[in-house]
């Protein structure tokens, strides 16, 4: 028995690299995901399809968030293929534009070494596959939480009134500057487990808590618990933004992970969940269908329903 492999994500995306190379390539996709400048240029790319999916779900009235946060392209792999041939072959000049893709294809390491189209490849397909299932989740616990503690709203539309109307964008800077946004967004993520475990092989024999690992063993950590360990967090399963007015104890936050193997896109989900939350809270208003659906837990958790929702425009 193994772990999961790289069938999907291919055998040069992040997590399948170990040393070097995935010290290379980390610092490539961290400079081209989590910097200012391309969180700022990534904020506007984003915005248009989030303002015309909930246009979209205020037009039908009734929605199952989980169902609809799911959606992605088909066929990922194929298609960016295509498009790294098309940009090779157009050159920079083609377009006004400068994306993710334009970054991964241009940066160079400490060493002056580019990115390979297969690197390229599987790391733009295996960071669409490990943010698609995080951001779903992580919107569908947002809209839940929002419609369960209506005083959360409240300050959230409070802090919100001021950056604009229904479908106004907002910048990365104006994200910085929502500070109870930003508590919002950690608690959310929290609850949601969008990283409920790790798994580890044991690189030698070790002893934990009077348990001896063998070296080779492969050990899972369970993440989950200690975002829900009540000596790291006071009354741990209810949702309480405020919790995080000081920093938490250290390595209690683990929901992306930790130290140098840490999500190298954790600032841009947090960001992407933030902008979310601003055109909901702005131009909508919601309530749960089944306030008291039963939850299924496995392999993550989510109410059975998906989180219907009734939603209208403001």
């Amino acid at each position: 028995m193994g772990w999961p492999g790289t069938k999907i994500t291919g055998n040069k995306f992040l997590i399948a690299l170990e040393g070097s190379s995935h010290a290379r390539i980390r610092g490539l996709v961290v400079k081209a995901l989590n910097q200012p400048d391309a969180l700022r240029r990534i904020a506007i790319m984003v915005q248009p399809g989030i303002v015309a999916a909930l246009q979209q779900w205020s037009k039908e009235g009734r929605v199952v968030v989980f169902n609809k946060a799911k959606k992605c392209r088909k066929k990922a792999n194929t298609f960016f293929a295509d498009v790294i041939n098309k940009r090779k072959y157009e050159g920079d000049a083609a377009r006004a534009e400068y994306d993710l893709l334009d970054q991964l294809l241009h940066l160079k390491d400490d060493d002056g070494k580019q990115l390979q189209d297969t690197e390229v490849l599987d790391n733009i397909v295996g960071l669409i596959i490990a943010g698609y299932e995080s951001t779903s989740l992580s919107i569908m616990w947002a809209v839940y939480y929002l419609a369960k503690y209506p005083n959360v709203l409240k300050k959230l539309q409070e802090e919100h009134k001021n950056l604009g109307r229904n479908g106004d964008f907002i910048t990365r800077d104006d994200i910085v500057n929502l500070q109870y946004t930003n508590k919002v967004v950690e608690e959310t993520i929290r609850l949601a487990h969008i990283s409920p475990f790790l798994f580890r092989t044991a690189k030698k024999d070790f002893e934990y808590k009077g348990y001896k690992i063998p070296k080779g063993w492969k050990v899972i950590c369970w993440l989950r618990y200690v975002h829900a360990d009540p000596k790291n967090f006071e009354d741990p399963l209810s949702f309480n933004p405020d919790r995080w007015n000081g920093k938490p104890k250290p390595w209690t936050n683990l929901i992306f992970g930790g130290g140098p193997r840490i999500c190298p896109g954790n600032m841009l989900g947090r960001m992407q969940i933030a902008i979310f939350i601003h055109h909901l809270v702005v131009g909508y208003r919601w309530e749960l269908v089944n306030a008291d659906a039963g939850m299924s837990y496995l392999p993550l958790p989510r109410p059975i329903d998906g989180v219907e929702i009734n939603i209208t425009t403001i």
